[in-house]
């Protein structure tokens, strides 16, 4: 953690600067805030200071409930949803949010959609589905070529096979495929998928997440993963990010998270699993988060099974938790949790 205070109601977009880094993130987000209007005039703070990094060729997880947040800042990075607070950062240089400037970056960060049913039009071909993005940045240079290269690369062969085809005649993983193919047309540096295979059967979504791997390692694509599967964020991803009401509660690689979770509401997450680490599966307490009503201190501790354990008043820190607000996480490695800070600032046990 650091010192960073809670952050106040900011009134616009913070500065960044510099040249492009290649050995730095492809893709960074500082301080990102994003408030909405609910219904009633309360304000949604949806997105409520978030720091990220994305490394080249990285995959990371943004793992939690549905209603933490994670959708919005994946739509953030990709700017489409401009931030209230905070700065998207891209090889570098700060996102910028003119027309001319969002389209020359979403060519380089191509979105992949949970429900490819959607994200098709019903009345185009999988090859105009797919030629559509090439089409709109007037990129149309061996465009056929470039068409029958994504499909392949998307696992669809042979690809002109499917170019005279609709998405209705498709299985729901050839028609996945083909959203990812017409991300991969426009040789992108990074992807951000939104739960790409919640839709999926079973027996269909190892396949697809195969294939994202199987991208990463061949193009060196960068990816953020949004999930509510921590299950899928095992299999497939570098780091993982756990967010809770709009903030990461804990980040680290893999390994790190989801064999010895520190947070509370991580572990919980990973009780669940199947051969969990921390044992019997764990119940949340309480309504799920709610982003018009944030509690003082800690704001999962409403939910909190360590606190309502006595974890916490065993460690003293029982008042903080329902009191004293955490720091903002900066980029890299973390846990935002006072019970958390306390066990790991204690003594070690004479011996």
């Amino acid at each position: 953690m650091t010192d960073a205070a809670e952050p106040a109601d900011a009134a616009g977009p913070a500065s960044a600067a510099g040249p492009a880094d290649a050995a730095g993130p492809v893709l960074s987000g500082r301080d990102l805030t994003v408030r909405f209007t609910a219904p009633g005039g309360r304000t949604a703070r949806a997105v409520d200071g978030v720091n990220i990094d994305l490394a080249p060729g990285e995959i990371l997880a943004l793992a939690g409930e549905s209603g933490c947040g994670k959708t919005t800042v994946a739509r953030t990075l990709l700017g489409l949803e401009k931030p209230t607070a905070g700065t998207v950062t891209f090889q570098g240089r700060p996102l910028r949010y003119r027309t001319k400037d969002l389209k020359a970056y979403r060519r380089e960060a191509q979105l992949v959609l949970q429900d490819p049913t959607g994200a098709l039009n019903p009345r185009h071909t999988v090859y105009d589905a797919v030629a559509e993005g090439l089409r709109i940045h007037g990129l149309h240079a061996n465009e056929r070529d470039r068409v029958a290269d994504a499909l392949s690369r998307a696992g669809l062969r042979p690809p002109e096979k499917f170019f005279l085809t609709y998405p209705h005649e498709l299985s729901g993983g050839q028609r996945q495929r083909v959203v990812i193919a017409g991300a991969l047309v426009l040789d992108p540096t990074l992807i951000i998928a939104d739960e790409p295979v919640a839709s999926l059967d079973a027996s269909v979504r190892g396949e697809i997440l195969a294939l994202l791997l199987r991208l990463r390692d061949e193009l060196g694509l960068a990816a953020v993963v949004v999930t509510h599967d921590l299950g899928l964020a095992w299999n497939i991803a570098d780091r993982i990010a756990v967010m809770y009401l709009g903030r990461i509660v804990e980040v680290g690689t893999v390994d790190e998270v989801l064999t010895n979770p520190q947070h509370p509401y991580t572990r919980a997450l990973v009780s669940v699993l199947p051969e969990s680490p921390v044992g019997e599966a764990q119940v949340l307490l309480g309504e799920p988060p709610d982003a018009t009503t944030i509690p003082g201190g800690c704001r999962f501790h409403p939910r909190c099974p360590a606190l309502a354990r006595g974890d916490a008043h065993a460690a003293g820190v029982a008042d903080a938790c329902r009191t004293q607000p955490l720091p903002v996480l900066r980029p890299g490695t973390g846990v935002a949790c006072h019970l958390v800070d306390a066990r790991t600032k204690a003594p070690a046990p004479a011996r």
